[in-house]
């Protein structure tokens, strides 16, 4: 796998003129955050950096979505692309190394839910039809996948039935932290589990508990919404990933244009717990959507559109 951002940039500093290059990318990645917007010489000396960067090792390098400084890396990585993101929300490149390049944990699923299965136990019985419910009760027999499931729903139930009670932030970030840390054998079950009842779809619905994560009091505007997202290191990072692992395409069997349904399905887990986190629509159904209108969005009501659609009907997902 490509160096990580974290090692590219103390190998880049070490090396004098690579380290005036970085030191103006920098600055042309603060000055993008400032208002008014760059003048067309500075605009051209920040694509010139990034193009000096030519073959170092920074220009390649990627980040792990369960590496410890996550945070500093994609900063790293938005450091030296950030003329990718002119204008318009198509981040074309994840920041992320490919999914099939990182490590595998060996998880103790199967033999959970072996265990699980085995219990004769009368309060169990009725799981068979809900298999939301099943994927509880295996989580609930690992230490780690307990743990991180009880942190994330009593911070994001705290002060619940109150209006804007709950604290956002950390309850996203009890997600993210659900979401990265556990592994996938439980993480998707819960998240994806299939449902033939509504008890079963409000249960599924209800993972990420929407009062909290999902929903404010009134739809904010999609392009608020997007805003605030690209504002943010992390949520940035996981929709250039979304974006570039769920694109749609009519011809794919599958409907993904990457050919990769399961890389598509992870990227969407990691949407959960930032400000463009997205959920199940209602019990009945499978659609997911973001929390956000297109209503009043005058001549960007297109760009608003794509946002949505990008969740509501996209093929790929």
């Amino acid at each position: 796998p490509r160096s990580d951002c974290i090692a590219a940039e103390q190998q880049c500093l070490s090396d004098s003129a690579c380290n005036a290059t970085y030191r103006v990318l920098e600055s042309c990645a603060l000055a993008k955050t400032r208002f008014p917007p760059m003048d067309h010489d500075s605009r051209v000396r920040c694509l010139n950096a990034e193009l000096d960067l030519g073959n170092s090792s920074l220009l390649h390098c990627r980040c792990h979505r369960r590496m410890k400084r996550q945070e500093h890396c994609l900063r790293i990585f938005w450091t030296v692309h950030s003329s990718m993101t002119d204008g318009y929300f198509h981040l074309e490149t994840s920041p992320y190394e490919n999914p099939a390049n990182e490590e595998h944990w060996k998880t103790d699923y199967s033999k959970l839910a072996a265990l699980l299965s085995g219990k004769e136990c009368s309060q169990l019985a009725g799981d068979a039809t809900n298999p939301c419910l099943k994927a509880t009760h295996v989580c609930n027999l690992s230490k780690k996948c307990v743990r991180l499931r009880t942190d994330y729903a009593s911070v994001c139930t705290k002060g619940a039935g109150r209006e804007d009670a709950c604290d956002r932030r950390k309850c996203h970030r009890g997600l993210r932290n659900f979401f990265e840390k556990v592994p996938e054998d439980f993480t998707k079950r819960i998240l994806f589990c299939p449902c033939q009842d509504e008890l079963c779809g409000e249960r599924r619905r209800k993972t990420i508990v929407p009062n909290c994560s999902f929903q404010y009091n009134t739809k904010p505007n999609c392009l608020w919404l997007l805003d605030s997202c690209l504002e943010d290191h992390i949520c940035k990072s996981r929709l250039a990933d979304f974006q570039q692992n769920c694109q749609p395409a009519d011809t794919s069997p599958d409907g993904c244009s990457q050919h990769n349904h399961a890389a598509c399905l992870q990227a969407y887990m990691g949407m959960i717990g930032t400000p463009m986190t997205p959920n199940y629509i209602s019990n009945s159904s499978v659609e997911v959507s973001l929390w956000c209108t297109c209503e009043s969005s005058g001549n960007q009501k297109e760009k608003c559109d794509q946002i949505l659609g990008m969740f509501e009907s996209n093929k790929c997902l």
